[in-house]
């Protein structure tokens, strides 16, 4: 297991969003169902590892992963000390810990794990899934710790596997339970809001932003985020860009005039036409902004990519105004044929 986007402060593991097989056996305990001796062997553990990550000791945690984690640590360790300033001095506040478990011979493809209890309408106010894949037979548990300082508060999680009597990191996610000073509620309220009022596109990657904050890890599902899914596809824009269906968007250049109407196409010869490939949140410092990515035939001249990074900003805001009104900024990354990207931010007061 390695390490893993969330923007800067989250790390994952080859644990990755799947579905079970239903020839494999995999289960799920909560910490009601646990013997005495796993819930407190489980909760030390991740109290030591949350101490040494709190000093900044990555050595002594990948001294204490797995084998496959510790050869490649460099990511976690950046991640740990990314974040060194929320978690010293930080008070922490465990919450209750599930234990996994994955019986078979060969790793699993795909593998989800039902804990708690589920009624007939699936999930409870107390259950949790947890779906991940590439996962090796074995038992693991699953740990958050809710980290609060005056720098901020964070939620760090180790995902532990048993090797013999001992329990090793196989995994670390450090993740802000607060994006620009809001929690999930917040968000959730405001995508309502937007959706009300026919935007969109806002409601849609606020009610995104409200179902990440809510669970820990990105692999884990709740009631709470289930509904909220259930909500948003009422909301999700049909031309959503990727990298398999691209969306054209058309700046102008220096000298043309913007169009009229707001989400009007350009209809001038001094106009370019870029093909968006990702549009999604991020947070940036204490702000959220909209990342939007395009494909760039080089970016060897950064000047050029810098110019062609305004133009397409610019022609993102006119073409969707109601993003002045949901974030703090957008960052235009020119993406080359080889991956390599060349990024710009501005804030947008200054998008005009």
């Amino acid at each position: 297991m390695k390490a893993f986007r969330r923007m800067p402060s989250m790390l994952t593991p080859l644990l990755l969003l799947a579905l079970s097989s239903p020839l494999i056996a995999q289960s799920c305990l909560t910490t009601s169902d646990m013997d005495e001796a796993t819930h407190n062997g489980i909760v030390a553990a991740a109290n030591r590892y949350f101490l040494m990550a709190a000093r900044g000791d990555s050595a002594s945690l990948q001294q204490n992963a797995i084998p496959s984690l510790a050869a490649s640590f460099s990511g976690i360790a950046a991640v740990i000390k990314d974040n060194q300033d929320k978690l010293a001095g930080a008070q922490a506040v465990p919450r209750p810990p599930f234990l996994l478990k994955a019986d078979s011979v060969a790793p699993l493809d795909r593998a989800e794990f039902l804990c708690g209890v589920f009624g007939s309408n699936g999930q409870t106010a107390d259950s949790a899934v947890f779906v991940l894949n590439s996962l090796p037979p074995g038992t693991y548990a699953i740990d958050t710790i809710d980290a609060s300082s005056t720098k901020g508060a964070l939620a760090l999680s180790f995902v532990l596997q048993q090797i013999g009597t001992d329990w090793k990191v196989g995994g670390v996610y450090a993740k802000a339970t607060q994006v620009a000073g809001h929690d999930a509620q917040w968000y959730a309220v405001r995508a309502r809001d937007f959706k009300a009022r026919g935007q969109t596109r806002n409601a849609w990657f606020y009610f995104l932003e409200a179902r990440d904050l809510m669970v820990p890890v990105p692999f884990m599902s709740t009631q709470a985020t289930d509904k909220l899914y259930d909500e948003s596809q009422a909301v999700k824009p049909s031309d959503l860009p990727a990298a398999d269906r691209p969306v054209n968007l058309v700046a102008l250049a220096t000298a043309a005039k913007p169009p009229s109407k707001p989400g009007e196409q350009f209809n001038n010869p001094a106009s370019k036409t870029y093909e968006m490939i990702d549009l999604f949140p991020t947070l940036v410092g204490s702000d959220l902004d909209l990342v939007v990515k395009y494909r760039a035939t080089d970016i060897a001249d950064t000047n050029k990519a810098f110019q062609d990074n305004m133009a397409v900003m610019k022609a993102l805001v006119a073409k969707y105004p109601e993003f002045r009104e949901s974030f703090n900024g957008i960052v235009a990354r020119a993406v080359a044929p080889t991956g390599q990207d060349y990024g710009s931010l501005l804030a947008m007061k200054d998008i005009k």
